[in-house]
């Protein structure tokens, strides 16, 4: 879990630098729709509307994304026939997938 958790909150530092925050005001007029009401975004447009500061809103994010992923792994774990790795296992997946597929 905390080799995730790194990943996760390096991974939001990376959309702040790949223009999250540049996306996030132009969607801003359409805070209000469905598809928008979720982590990252709703966190940001919070910030915009003054709720609290661009450093509380960037933790928010990385906080909701991991509660999120916290989420999916309890939701997977009753999957009885999942097969897990590591992210860097690309042998082992490459031939978890040979196994099964016939090309």
């Amino acid at each position: 879990r905390t080799i995730l958790y790194e990943r996760i909150n390096k991974r939001v530092d990376q959309m702040f630098t790949d223009g999250l925050l540049d996306e996030a005001k132009y969607l801003y007029q359409y805070r209000n729709l469905n598809a928008l009401q979720t982590v990252g975004y709703s966190e940001l447009f919070d910030f915009f509307d003054g709720k609290h500061s661009l450093e509380k809103a960037t933790e928010l994010i990385k906080q909701h994304t991991r509660n999120f992923a916290k989420r999916q792994l309890t939701w997977f774990k009753k999957e009885n026939e999942m097969n897990w790795f590591e992210p860097t296992d690309v042998e082992g997946i490459i031939n978890f997938i040979a196994e099964r597929v016939s090309i």
